[in-house]
Formats: C-alpha cells, sequence, structure tokens
C-alpha cells in the first residue's frame, strides 16, 4: 500500500470518530500563523491550537512571498484575523541549499529557469527579521502592527521570539 491509500485509510478512521459539526471559517483566535513546510514541526500539537482557531500557512522555509501575502490579505481582509506569528526553524532546509545552485538545478533538470525565488537563507534569524519586516511593510495588509516572530528549535521543541524593531 502506498502513504496516500495509508493516509485514506487514516482518514476514514478519523472520519467515523470525529463529532459531527462545523466550524466557522474565520479562526476563532483571529489568528494566522505562517512556517514552513518541515514535516517536523506540527504546529497545531506545538501550539496547543485546535481546529478553527487560526490560519496556517506554509512553504518551504516560512518565506513571506507575494502569494503569502495574498493569503495573510484574503485572511485579515475576509476571514477577521488580526494578528500575524511567523514560525521559522532551526535545521532547515532551506539552509542547505543557495538560490543560484538550486535555479541551475533546475534549470538543467527542465531546460527552463524557475520565474520564483528560491529564498534560501544561511542565517534563520536574520531571514526571520527579514519576513517580518515584509510583512509589517505590505501595503495589503491591515494589521501589521501585531505580528511577531519565533525560531523553533526542532530539537527541544521550544520557541524563541526574535525581533526586528517596534512591535505592537
Amino acid at each position: 500500500m502506498d502513504a496516500i491509500e495509508q493516509l485514506l485509510d487514516n482518514n476514514r478512521a478519523f472520519a467515523g470518530a470525529a463529532p459531527a459539526g462545523h466550524l466557522d471559517v474565520r479562526p476563532s483566535r483571529r489568528l494566522a500563523i505562517v512556517t514552513c513546510m518541515d514535516s517536523r514541526l506540527d504546529v497545531f500539537a506545538a501550539l496547543g491550537l485546535d481546529g478553527g482557531q487560526a490560519h496556517v500557512l506554509r512553504n518551504a522555509g516560512g518565506v513571506i512571498t507575494d502569494d503569502v501575502i495574498r493569503s495573510l490579505a484574503i485572511s485579515q481582509r475576509r476571514l477577521g484575523t488580526r494578528e500575524v506569528m511567523l514560525i521559522h526553524h532551526t535545521d532547515c532546509g532551506m539552509q542547505k541549499l543557495t538560490d543560484d545552485g538550486f535555479r541551475a538545478e533546475l534549470q538543467e533538470a527542465t531546460g527552463v529557469a524557475p520565474a520564483f525565488a528560491i529564498e534560501s537563507f544561511v542565517d534563520v534569524d536574520a531571514d526571520l527579521r527579514q519576513s517580518l519586516l515584509r510583512v509589517r511593510s505590505s501595503p495589503f495588509l491591515q494589521h501589521r502592527d501585531r505580528v511577531r516572530g519565533f525560531v523553533y528549535d526542532v530539537d527541544t521543541h521550544g520557541l524563541r521570539e526574535v525581533t526586528a524593531g517596534e512591535r505592537g
């Protein structure tokens, strides 16, 4: 059985045991979280969240891209979120590649240079500060005053706050 079939079996068991009910599309904590896609980070467990409490946006590195800004704008303007929590983490795969190297690898494999930015980084704190500043400076976001950033340690599972100037 392949991985997807196993997950479908898991879902059937989950759906059969889960209580019936409908959660509001608007997160009850009025919170959006942007983090990495790393499989070691279970956002809901790490933060004690339940379903329906926060939007969780994930991509490689937890990078603030145009698409993340698009999602945050929808989250805030249509779905009522007011706070943004950014979570980067130690031992990130984005620290193990370079923009130029990965771009060249993709171009060699496909014959086409990717149009998207790779967004690799060396220093997790510096990258998180850049992400904080990107969110706080976006004209598309209504709520830029309650944005905080943290580094999740994949070994201890603890969070450490990183600041980038004043925050609300």
